[in-house]
């Protein structure tokens, strides 16, 4: 289990991570969504100890990650998979990663075959890996030592559709077995489908979270029109609360019948109008992080890095 409680995170005057709480389960994936500067990574990184908070905690497995007797042997963790060394070997760095947990050198051989990394391509150096390579071998460092726990920032970068399917299958039976899966990406399809609970995070607050099922059915009726902002003050203004997305699409938290009728009073055509359920998680993303997306704000991490 990953417990965050009113985790906060500030540099200099802004604000990176806002009274963040939240919990991740064993035996499900839980889904961590954001747009670029959110606060997802942040969040990660306080998670295992690469980031102190400034209030608040995360506790894994019940204790701080600092706190924990052999990390490596409870919590798997991926956050960027280019940051292996270079200049080694992947057989070499799932070794010496092996002997730093205490692992027998079976242990590389399991690994390898498990992430489907070749005795060929375990022999290369990773400067000449491909970020779908790399991933592999990020993944098969984090599941080295059998955790409990896997905590994985954007896991699918570089992976082909079967590299997607393969992960997808892995992180579900590694859920399935008990385990416990933080999964951050921006491929919000592959959330959709693997997820089991889902977390939004927008401007370092969380804007969502609860079951995928629970935040899919509560997303009301899409309407969409050549003029979104136009459509969403008009439904406003008829005392329907709604959002705005994307391509003049407006979220509304309304019957279908209802919607149409306000739309229709204030004189703006409609081209699309169906229950949102359909929508799926990229309609219900948009809308809950519409104010701290790129095309909408001009506020940004002073450090020019996503947070």
């Amino acid at each position: 289990m990953i417990t965050v409680e009113s985790l906060t995170k500030t540099y200099g005057s802004f604000t990176a991570v806002d009274d963040v709480s939240f919990t991740a389960q064993p035996g499900r994936v839980t889904g961590f969504l954001g747009p670029n500067g959110a606060g997802k990574s942040t969040t990660m990184r306080v998670m295992v100890g690469l980031t102190a908070p400034g209030a608040g905690e995360v506790r894994v497995l019940g204790r701080r990650f600092k706190d924990l007797p052999d990390p490596g042997r409870e919590v798997g963790v991926l956050l960027d998979a280019s940051a292996q060394h270079a200049g080694r070997t992947g057989r070499e760095i799932l070794t010496i990663a092996a002997l730093t947990m205490g692992l027998p050198r079976t242990r590389v051989d399991e690994m390898l075959e498990r992430v489907s990394l070749t005795p060929d391509e375990a022999s290369r150096r990773v400067r000449n890996y491909s970020l779908g390579m790399r991933q592999r071998l990020g993944i098969g460092t984090a599941l080295l030592g059998n955790p409990q726990v896997l905590i994985l920032d954007e896991p699918a970068n570089g992976l082909d559709p079967a590299g997607i399917r393969w992960m997808r299958d892995l992180l579900r039976g590694f859920a399935d077995d008990g385990g416990t899966v933080l999964l951050s990406s921006h491929l919000l399809h592959e959330i959709e489908v693997i997820a089991d609970d889902i977390v939004v995070i927008g401007n370092g607050r969380i804007v969502a979270q609860g079951t995928k099922d629970e935040l899919l059915a509560g997303a009301g009726t899409l309407v969409r029109s050549t003029d979104g902002v136009a459509l969403a003050t008009a439904l406003t203004a008829a005392g329907i609360t709604a959002r705005p997305t994307s391509g003049g699409a407006v979220l509304a938290e309304a019957e279908l019948a209802r919607v149409g009728q306000a739309a229709f009073a204030a004189g703006i055509p409609v081209t699309e109008l169906r229950a949102a359920e359909g929508a799926g998680l990229e309609e219900m993303f948009l809308s809950l992080t519409a104010e701290s997306q790129r095309d909408v704000t001009s506020h940004t991490d002073p450090e020019g890095a996503a947070a």
